[in-house]
């Protein structure tokens, strides 16, 4: 079985920010990780004070899927801390912040 060539991590980036403009969302660039490789990190922004996480994962199978390393909901204070350690860990990742009152994401992969 080959492996699925990867999409570089700005393409990707762009293209999840031009999707969510599409359906009326604003998406931004937080942290800009490697253009290649770096890892993404998405907070979703409900607009009502709260948020959630999302961060790429590996499934058993290798497929790529998206966990909520925060649970369902979070505040700011504590989505930034989280991504202060993830930044201290790996220098390289994106965040991108997705602003929806419908909580969407915009990803194709699965959430789990």
């Amino acid at each position: 079985m080959s492996a699925t060539p990867r999409l570089k991590s700005g393409i990707f980036v762009r293209a999840l920010i031009r999707r969510a403009q599409v359906a009326g969302a604003q998406g931004f660039v937080v942290r800009k990780g490697s253009e290649e490789a770096g890892a993404v990190f998405i907070k979703v922004a409900r607009l009502d004070g709260t948020s959630f996480v999302l961060a790429q994962a590996r499934a058993g199978d290798g497929e790529l899927v998206w966990t909520r390393p925060l649970g369902d909901a979070c505040d700011e204070a504590r989505a930034s801390a989280y991504f202060e350690r993830q930044v201290k860990f790996d220098p390289d990742i994106w965040i991108v912040e997705i602003e929806d009152r419908e909580g969407r994401a915009f990803v194709d992969e699965k959430v789990v």
